[in-house]
């Protein structure tokens, strides 16, 4: 078979594959969605119309070579429509190039692209024409005509050339299939610009190696861009400008500098050997100049908007990082700035220290979107209630600040009204809540920096919250002192125990009218080698806050069994009482703490009396409950101290567990002790007045029918040697009284007897409250 006709069948092949290629990428465009389906289509009607003009470009190849084409005109004629065939293929591949996943991504970069392109595209058509153009006539004779047909495929081929270059530098990696793309895309460019030249030039040969490698380069388009299946990076964080920026910053600029440096080259030596340019020259290097004029437009454009871009973001962050980001309030570093920048100017400013309470009640029963929510509505009240150049600061939590520009008792007057204004209720989806604020004041006049002055709003809140919130304080030195005093005392507090600091003094509890001792309040003491002796009322309810009081009142308990143990031993008939914080009693282990030391110091039951106070039964009174009955399943008695406080009420006391009421001494002064016994009496409890401290109260104690008291007029909070003192010194009664709560073993009724109990048998307690 001769050489053309297997060129030619070969050529048909090419086409048929081809098409073949154009059904693969319609079906892969379906596949898919977006951008890259509308690439998929634009590169499947590419590759058709380019299959179709390679078929027009075989039959004109068969005619130039049968001679059934004669002259020029005719083949100008041929070519062209081949060369329009060519042009809309190309122009459809580099549209479905630019809209692969990895290339361009919006219309600004797919600008850029082209402009890059161009540059490029520029060059190599300007260095071709000053090759094949007089006096350097590379190709010889066979030096194309310059027709209209030639012309077009030839500046879509350096413009494929262009984008597939730029396309293959630009692409994020991997990049491979995007290179073959390009490649593919060039190859079919410069095939169809062989097959228009080959038909103009009547070049059999040209037209037959066009028609075989056009349909190659199509398939290579056609799988290459079915693996470019893998998503676009993804934008910065201003959208694809970010991402530009990004690639502006790490990209250079030489790929301009070699087509400039062909362009210039190629010109010297057209000039040199005595060349001319003609209009086709001027248009080619007038159009590389707009082009890098107009890059270099963008270029200065994108840096201009990318300085501005860092200026908003660094203003951004700068705002973010002195902001908090829940409530649109300063943080605690943009509240230190403004204090800094106040400092700095010499202006007098006041401020606010403020903390919701009972905020993280609102969290634990509601959830902390409610507790979120609640916390924005308090930043927009603040902001409506104060004044222009305030300064409003969210420090943390539900703690908040205020700096204000004002004198002290200005000041003083606005955290009143913003005491009414956050103290509102807040309307939740779950429903109301309602808070309190606690606020301290501190002015910056007097002091020295702006740690002080933080530190003094600061204990100027505590003191408002310790003193019953919901008000506002101003910073006094006196607080200063007190909280110094406080932390002192917590400190020293924790190793009180190990340093043998701690005794207990025991307060009698006496039979009336006759101030017999038949019991004793075990009271806890300390007495500090530097602090000197430190109150009950001062420590006691630092241990409660610091979460000490357990420790303390496990070491009374066991000290205060011990003791009694002794009295016991030594045919005391007498019981002790201590008493019992609510954070003890509501402690899962309390009870079984009680059986140890009672165990431990070999102590009866009944004679242990437990005291608990009217605050306890505010806490929680069914959970009370439980542990009372527990209790006294253990044998103990239970006492209610300081009835009358304000806490319980009848109803209550009806259903407490107790064995002994302790009246509180302001009904003693009110006179209303014979009220209180009669009810006492009534529910079967046996009653004890506190607070005996004159001759009237004892009367009025004794003709309310009352048989027990406690008071300084009986007795002094003594040492366990002084009270034991006074046991061995009491005559020997008429009678015996009974343990409260329970019956005596001995006849009240009898004559006298002696005033020791049967004596009980020695109790080594000291060694077994060590193993305890």
């Amino acid at each position: 078979m001769p050489l053309p006709s297997v060129v030619a069948a070969v050529a048909t092949a090419g086409v048929v594959f081809a098409l073949v290629c154009v059904v693969l990428l319609a079906a892969s465009a379906r596949a898919r969605a977006g951008v890259t389906r509308r690439a998929h289509r634009l590169l499947a009607a590419g590759v058709a119309i380019g299959a179709l003009t390679t078929a027009g470009g075989i039959v004109a190849g068969v005619a130039v070579r049968d001679h059934v084409v004669h002259g020029q005109p005719d083949r100008t004629a041929l070519g062209g429509l081949l060369a329009l065939g060519v042009a809309l293929s190309g122009g459809l591949l580099l549209a479905g190039l630019l809209l692969l996943p990895g290339s361009a991504r919006s219309r600004s970069r797919t600008l850029r692209y082209l402009l890059d392109a161009l540059v490029i595209a520029a060059a190599v058509w300007f260095v071709g024409w000053v090759a094949v153009s007089k006096p350097a006539r590379v190709l010889g004779e066979h030096t194309p005509l310059w027709c209209v047909p030639l012309l077009v495929p030839a500046a879509i081929a350096a413009l494929a050339l262009g984008v597939g270059a730029i396309t293959a530098m630009r692409a994020p990696a991997p990049r491979g299939p995007i290179v073959w793309v390009g490649a593919g895309v060039t190859l079919a460019a410069v095939a169809g610009m062989g097959l228009a030249g080959g038909v103009c030039q009547g070049m059999a040969a040209l037209v037959d190696a066009s028609a075989v490698a056009l349909p190659a380069a199509l398939g290579v388009v056609a799988f290459a861009a079915r693996r470019t299946d893998r998503p676009a990076a993804p934008p910065g964080p201003d959208g694809d400008e970010g991402f530009e920026d990004e690639e502006l910053s790490r990209r250079g600029s030489a790929y301009a500098f070699l087509p400039m440096a062909a362009m210039a080259a190629s010109a010297l030596i057209h000039l040199v050997r005595g060349g001319t340019f003609d209009m086709v020259g001027i248009v080619v290097g007038s159009l590389e100049g707009f082009a890098l004029v107009g890059r270099q437009f963008l270029a200065l454009r994108d840096v201009k908007g990318y300085a501005e871009r860092l200026r908003d973001r660094e203003a951004y962050f700068r705002e973010l990082a002195h902001t908090d980001p829940l409530t649109g309030l300063a943080n605690r570093r943009g509240l230190l700035t403004a204090l800094e920048e106040e400092r700095a100017a010499g202006a007098e400013a006041v401020l606010l220290a403020l903390d919701l309470d009972g905020f993280k009640n609102v969290n634990d029963m509601r959830g902390h979107d409610v507790g979120d929510a609640v916390l924005v509505e308090v930043g927009q009240r603040l902001r409506m209630n104060l004044r222009p150049g305030d300064v409003a600061a969210r420090l943390g939590g539900d703690e908040f600040a205020v700096l204000m520009w004002a004198r002290p008792a200005e000041a003083k007057r606005a955290a009143a009204r913003l005491l009414g204004a956050l103290g509102g209720p807040y309307e939740q989806e779950t429903g109301t809540v309602f808070l309190s604020v606690s606020i301290g004041l501190a002015g910056c006049a007097t002091v020295p920096d702006v740690t002080t002055l933080l530190r003094n709003a600061d204990i100027a809140l505590r003191w408002a919250k310790s003193h019953g919130k919901n008000r506002v304080e101003l910073y006094d030195i006196e607080y200063d002192v007190k909280l110094r005093r406080r932390t002192e005392l917590e400190h020293e507090l924790r190793g009180a125990i190990d340093r043998d600091e701690l005794h207990l003094q025991y307060q009698p509890v006496v039979i009336l009218p006759d101030v017999r001792p038949v019991g004793a309040e075990a009271l806890l003491r300390w007495q500090h080698p530097t602090l000197g002796k430190v109150g009950p009322d001062e420590f006691i309810p630092l241990a409660e806050e610091c979460g000490m009081i357990n420790r303390l009142g496990a070491w009374v308990l066991h000290q205060a069994c011990h003791q009694l143990s002794r009295w016991l031993a030594e045919g005391h008939d007498v019981w002790v009482s201590v008493n019992v914080s609510p954070r003890e009693l509501h402690a899962t282990g309390y009870v079984d703490q009680v059986k140890d030391a009672l165990r431990a110091h070999r102590v009866p039951p009944q004679r242990l009396v437990l005291e608990v106070t009217e605050h306890a039964v505010s806490t929680d009174v069914e959970e009370l409950i439980r542990r009372l009955r527990d209790l006294r399943e253990t044998g103990v008695r239970i006492a209610l101290d300081d009835f009358g406080a304000g806490y319980s009420s009848l109803g209550q006391l009806r259903r407490l567990p107790v064995d002994i009421l302790k009246i509180d001494h302001s009904l003693v002064v009110k006179e209303m002790v014979k009220v209180v016994v009669a009810i006492g009496h009534q529910f079967g409890l046996e009653v004890i007045a506190e607070g005996i401290g004159e001759q009237p109260q004892m009367a009025m104690v004794v003709d309310a029918g009352c048989k027990l008291g406690q008071g300084y007029l009986s007795g002094w909070p003594v040492p366990a040697e002084h009270f034991e003192a006074r046991l061995e010194s009491v005559s020997s009664p008429a009678r015996v009284v009974p343990v409260p709560g329970q019956k005596s073993d001995r006849d009240q009724n009898a004559g006298p007897t002696s005033r020791r109990a049967q004596n009980m048998r020695a109790v080594d307690s000291a060694r077994e409250m060590r193993q305890a």
